[in-house]
């Protein structure tokens, strides 16, 4: 296993972090709790030592989960990371009812690494407005955490100012080939190291869809390599090849996985990509963006919407349905991204569309933007929607 540095606590952390949102479950769709605790073990015991989770995965279940799962001298053996549930908060006291209900539900007396979830410029603004900067210089102080950061869902405009709203150590993003100009993105990435943040990754596989299935011509690419990987293994070395990023989570839950995951991790040197490879993987990003059914750039010219769609996310989740495939996938995160479940906003679906038309004057590619929308909510709305947004209001609900 390697390690990296967090550059301002000097932390050595494992570059494969153990994330906890998709763990093995059974057929009722709880936790397999004994073949969930053997993979955590597993990994902790082939030199993983960040071990990631939050208040609402697996409907809850998950943190109470791994303070079963890492009695026994694990919780010793890791540093642990869970977030404070942004979207529930409603008061300053809600934030240490959160915390100390965390605290209690992994049996352990700290966080090691303790996020606030799933920012955001609006909720930023909301959280900073209730005192969180208090309340994290509080529980630093008194020591229920350890380290401060945040993960982030938004623009770079409002990660640059989140950056620079706290003395955070470390903050997580999703990143990964196809995501260079999206959120935080490359600009972010190199934006949180240049301030000393340690930076976690999430998504590198971008959900799974980077490692399967793979499209025909993107795989005739991948064969043309001198040296053979698979689609996953080039996916988190891209990632890795940036010596910015400190820790790459998988959500694995397959031994497999885990096997393979942590050979890459120990191999994975930062800037270890031939110019050559680095090329090719750009060659595949560009044959997915062939395979984009609408050519958005995401430059967010044509917001904000008079009616509240989040247009370019809209797009976004579109083509990655048809770039890939995941036609489940692609709906349930329509679903929680569009109705604002974890950024605690306004719902932004396509089919609030009234065809005012002022998007289309402004947009730089001339796409016919409601049209498109029109497209999105054929594929990705449906009869089932509102069962799906009260199924993902269920799973972030207070508990």
């Amino acid at each position: 296993m390697l390690y990296r540095k967090m550059p301002k606590n000097g932390n050595e952390l494992s570059i494969l972090g153990f994330g906890c949102m998709r763990l093995p479950v059974k057929e009722e769709g709880t936790i397999d709790e004994e073949r969930a605790t053997q993979q955590v073990r597993y990994a902790i015991d082939h030199g993983v030592n960040y071990i990631d989770t939050a208040w609402p995965y697996h409907m809850g279940e998950s943190e109470p989960f791994l303070g079963r799962a890492l009695a026994g001298g694990y919780r010793e053996k890791v540093k642990l990371a869970t977030k404070l549930p942004s979207w529930l908060v409603e008061s300053r006291e809600d934030m240490d009812k959160f915390l100390n209900a965390q605290l209690e539900r992994l049996n352990t007396d700290r966080i090691d690494y303790y996020l606030v979830h799933g920012l955001a410029g609006e909720v930023w603004d909301k959280l900073e407005s209730l005192g969180v900067t208090n309340f994290l210089d509080k529980a630093k102080s008194d020591g229920r955490i350890i380290n401060a950061g945040f993960s982030f869902h938004g623009s770079i405009e409002d990660f640059k100012r989140i950056v620079d709203a706290y003395p955070w150590i470390f903050c997580q993003i999703q990143y990964n080939f196809m995501d260079e100009n999206h959120q935080a993105g490359t600009e972010g990435l190199k934006y949180a190291a240049s301030k000393d943040l340690g930076i976690i990754i999430m998504e590198p596989l971008l959900g799974g869809n980077l490692a399967s299935p793979v499209p025909s011509g993107v795989q005739e690419i991948w064969n043309e390599a001198e040296v053979k990987r698979t689609p996953a293994e080039w996916a988190f070395r891209w990632v890795w090849n940036h010596p910015e990023a400190t820790v790459v989570l998988s959500g694995m839950n397959e031994e497999s996985q885990i096997e393979e995951n942590l050979k890459i991790a120990d191999e994975a040197y930062p800037n270890s990509l031939t110019e050559a490879e680095i090329q090719l993987v750009s060659r595949v990003e560009q044959k997915y963006r062939q395979l984009m059914k609408i050519g958005c750039t995401g430059c967010q010219y044509c917001m904000p919407c008079p009616s509240g769609v989040d247009i370019p996310e809209c797009f976004s989740i579109y083509n990655n349905l048809h770039m890939f495939g995941n036609t489940e996938g692609a709906k349930f995160t329509y679903a929680v991204r569009m109705s604002g479940a974890i950024t605690n906003t306004e719902p932004g679906f396509a089919s609030q569309c009234i065809q005012c038309g002022q998007c289309v004057e402004k947009c730089p590619q001339n796409l016919e933007i409601p049209d498109l929308l029109e497209a999105v909510v054929r594929e990705l709305e449906g009869t089932d929607l509102e069962q799906r947004i009260a199924m993902i209001k269920q799973m972030f609900k207070k508990s």
